[in-house]
């Protein structure tokens, strides 16, 4: 019943994201960023020999947080290729060049199809969240793969 609901809410999000970027600027980088984002992946992804490492940050904050980790990690495993993704347009925009990562996307909106593809094409190693994003399908679908998977700079309350 819940994962039924998540998909609902997902549905919805998609839909309404869809409709504003014919109002807002930023969502619609975020619709754009996001087209034939599959064939650029397979694009980049297809000859790949390198292990990966995703990095995935919501935004250009989490991206900060996550810097030094992501310093270490090209550090300790230099041969390892950096795949960073964003969720928000304002982050992706600015980091999308960076010298630090070897590759920056938009993640895929959080669908068990998409989540899939997304795994299968990218193939990481391991996976750091940075923060809050907690994505269902992502996290459920890297279980399944057995891909160890690590939340970064979260702050728990005793209440939650």
């Amino acid at each position: 019943m819940t994962r039924w609901l998540y998909n609902v809410v997902i549905f919805w999000c998609k839909l309404g994201i869809y409709l504003a970027q014919f109002c807002n600027q930023k969502v619609k980088k975020f619709v754009q960023g996001r087209k034939n984002i599959f064939q650029q992946l397979k694009h980049t992804f297809q000859n790949n020999h390198q292990p990966v490492v995703w990095v995935h940050c919501a935004s250009l904050g989490e991206f900060e947080q996550g810097r030094p980790l992501m310093e270490a990690l090209k550090r300790t495993w230099p041969s390892y290729r950096l795949l960073v993704t964003f969720f928000s347009s304002s982050g992706y925009e600015i980091k999308k060049n960076n010298p630090l990562t070897d590759d920056v996307f938009y993640l895929p909106i959080d669908t068990a199809n998409h989540a899939r593809n997304f795994l299968q094409i990218t193939r990481p190693k391991l996976i750091f969240f940075i923060k809050y994003e907690f994505w269902y399908h992502y996290l459920n679908q890297a279980k399944k793969l057995a891909i160890p998977v690590f939340l970064v700079s979260a702050i728990f309350h005793k209440d939650q």
